[in-house]
């Protein structure tokens, strides 16, 4: 009896051990990490969701403010006198010979050598000649567009100057021509070795 009683025993207690280790290996599994239910929340490992940054102000795309003009300004995009001499006499084509002529009303050649120079802030001398003793004399690989042409009456070149124009490079210029003609640009070639070259600025 003993024995039967001691085996009743022992069943009992292994009967009632099985539940018991369920129950623990259950509550340990509803503690371990990843078992949580889909639905349920959980705080993100990156911290909260964050909106988007914004750029600052100072990376908006702006449009540069211009600058006032300054008339007063010398740097490298602005002409030389020499070019804005030679850009000017241009405009001047058409205009009538007037002997003695000193205005776009009409100029003789000289008279337009010194409406020119003047108009951009040159006081030269009035007749051809006297700007020939005025301007300091130059070879013609040395000219530039804007210096003046001088015509002399023989290949002497301190012979008596009778005619002038303002030099646009090569063999051309623009003159005021003759009594009858207007001025023009024209080539000097056919004068030859009677031609000298002045200049105020170089």
């Amino acid at each position: 009896m003993r024995r039967n009683w001691l085996a009743k025993a022992a069943l009992a207690t292994a009967a009632l051990s099985v539940p018991m280790a369920g129950v623990a290996g259950g509550a340990q599994a509803a503690t371990q990490p990843g078992t949580a239910k889909p639905n349920a929340a959980a705080p993100s490992s990156h911290g909260p969701l964050r909106k988007p940054l914004k750029k600052p102000a100072s990376h908006k795309a702006t449009t540069p403010k211009k600058k006032a003009h300054n008339p007063s300004y010398s740097g490298k995009h602005r002409m030389s006198f020499n070019q804005e001499a030679a850009t000017l006499v241009k405009k001047y084509e058409g205009v009538p010979y007037v002997y003695g002529g000193t205005s776009p009303a009409g100029f003789d050649c000289s008279g337009l050598a010194q409406y020119v120079y003047r108009h951009l802030g040159k006081s030269i001398q009035r007749t051809a000649e006297a700007q020939f003793l005025e301007f300091r004399p130059i070879s013609k690989k040395r000219a530039w567009g804007g210096d003046l042409v001088f015509f002399h009456v023989d290949s002497n070149p301190n012979s008596y100057v009778y005619h002038v124009g303002i030099y646009e490079g090569g063999d051309d210029m623009v003159a005021a021509t003759t009594a009858g003609s207007d001025v023009q640009w024209q080539n000097f070639s056919w004068a030859g070795d009677t031609v000298t070259f002045g200049t105020l600025t170089h």
